[in-house]
Parts: C-alpha cells; sequence; structure tokens
C-alpha cells in the first residue's frame, strides 16, 4: 500500500477493517477464535500525521460552478451540504417531513449507509439546523408534492454514496463531499458565530461547556439571528428551475 502511494489514513483504514475481521471470527462461547495482540509498529503501519492529512477544500467560486452544472436534485443535494455542513449520510437520510413549515428548521435525526437507514453518527448528530432564508426557499420549491426521502429513487429508496459521487468527477472539481462541509464550516467561523452554535449545526460532540450553553442552543430567536448573521456563503438565485422571476421578485422584497 505504500508503494501504491496510498495516504497513511488510507492505509491505517485498510489494516484496521483486517483486524476488525479477525477479531469477529468467535466460537460458540463468543470467544475470539485468533485472538491477536497487533505491534503496529514491527507490521509498518504508518502514524497518521494530521498536519500533513490532505483535507479538499473548495471556494465560493468552484461551489457556484458546480452547483449551475448539474442536474436539479444534485444541485439541491449539494446545496443543502455546504448551506447546513450535513454529513452526506444525514442529507441522503432527510425526509420532507424533518422540515419546518417554513422550512428554515431542520431536525436531523437519522443518517442512510448503503441505502439503509441508520442510527445518526453520535447522539450529538441528532440536531437542530436553522437554514438561511435563500436555502429555506429553494429546499420549499423542491419538495412540493413530494414524499418520503428527499433524494429518493424511482422506486421511492434512498440514493447511495456511490452513486451520487459519480456527480462531482463530471464537474471538473476533484472534492468529496466532506469538502461542502468544511464549506460550511468556514463560513460560520468567518461569520464568527459562537462555537456553541457551530458545534450544534454541525453535529460536533459536545464538551462540557456546550452542555452549559445548552439554553443558549435552544432559544430559537437566537439561533435565527445568527443564522442571518452567518448567511449562505454562495448564491442559490440561479439554481431555481421554475418559477424563476417569482422566486428573485421574493428575494427583492
Amino acid at each position: 500500500m505504500i508503494a501504491a502511494k496510498l495516504s497513511s489514513k488510507t492505509i491505517v483504514n485498510y489494516t484496521q477493517v483486517m483486524k476488525l475481521v479477525v477479531a469477529s471470527a468467535v466460537n460458540e462461547n463468543g470467544d475470539q477464535i485468533h485472538p491477536r495482540v497487533w505491534n503496529n509498529e514491527f507490521a509498518g503501519v504508518p502514524i497518521i500525521d494530521k498536519t500533513k492529512q490532505r483535507r479538499p477544500t473548495i471556494t465560493q467560486t468552484e461551489l457556484e460552478e458546480i452547483l449551475t452544472s448539474i442536474k436539479d436534485r444534485y444541485r439541491v443535494l449539494f446545496a443543502l451540504l455546504a448551506g447546513t455542513g450535513l454529513r452526506i449520510g444525514e442529507a441522503l437520510g432527510l425526509k420532507t417531513t424533518d422540515f419546518g413549515p417554513d422550512c428554515r428548521v431542520l431536525q436531523v435525526d437519522r443518517s442512510v449507509w448503503g441505502g439503509q437507514e441508520q442510527a445518526p453518527k453520535t447522539s450529538s448528530a441528532v440536531r437542530a439546523i436553522d437554514l438561511p432564508q435563500p436555502l429555506a426557499w429553494m429546499v420549499r420549491e423542491f419538495i412540493t408534492n413530494k414524499q418520503g426521502y428527499l433524494f429518493a429513487t424511482a422506486n421511492g429508496k434512498p440514493l447511495q454514496q456511490r452513486n451520487v459521487l459519480r456527480v462531482l468527477p463530471a464537474t471538473g472539481k476533484p472534492v468529496g463531499f466532506h469538502a461542502f462541509r468544511r464549506y460550511r464550516a468556514a463560513v460560520l467561523r468567518k461569520a464568527q458565530v459562537p462555537e456553541d452554535l457551530i458545534g450544534l449545526w454541525l453535529g460536533h460532540a459536545q464538551n462540557l461547556t456546550d452542555r452549559y450553553a445548552k439554553q443558549l442552543r435552544e432559544d430559537m430567536a437566537y439561533r435565527a439571528e445568527w443564522c442571518k448573521l452567518a448567511g449562505l456563503g454562495f448564491s442559490v438565485v440561479t439554481l431555481v428551475t421554475q418559477n424563476v422571476a417569482q422566486f428573485e421578485a421574493r428575494i427583492v422584497a
């Protein structure tokens, strides 16, 4: 794997899968058949240097170029990823009922992996996310007359990550789903949004200080004000393919 120039993180991930497979072999009493104490240094497993990890990011211009070059449902999906910081599994698990009446608040309660629903990554991933107004308008138009999963196949099942991932190379932008999440985090920090709110919206694990700030996190007016101040960080006006004139008129108003 080193000769193939795989990253340290990728090599570590592959070796962890192998360890889990070995550990999963148990007898009728539940005891491991092949118990192992792994010596990573002897095996040559690399040490991950987080300062050297590749973390692809995306600029506003690149994001808008992606959004204007893809089909409607993918436009909405990627706009949601960049405008909320959702993880891709969380986005694919969204249902129309997860949005408030005006689509200004989104409740995250589930994730999708391999086309199957599962619990969110952590307890902190179960959260409310406030949507900037332009994104809320976009979503509201998209979900009109829809039911079930927001991003579904013809038979109503949620889209799978591997199928969605194929859309990005065609845009000419070599980024993955997490680049959209990083983009939202950058927008919020540039706007100096309080860290407890950033943690809430992105679904980060809470520390003791965050738990003390619980009252502020549950203050919808407080959240809405910061959401308005932070803004979306990119334009979605050109993304609406129906009722464009009416949509733009609402923005002007």
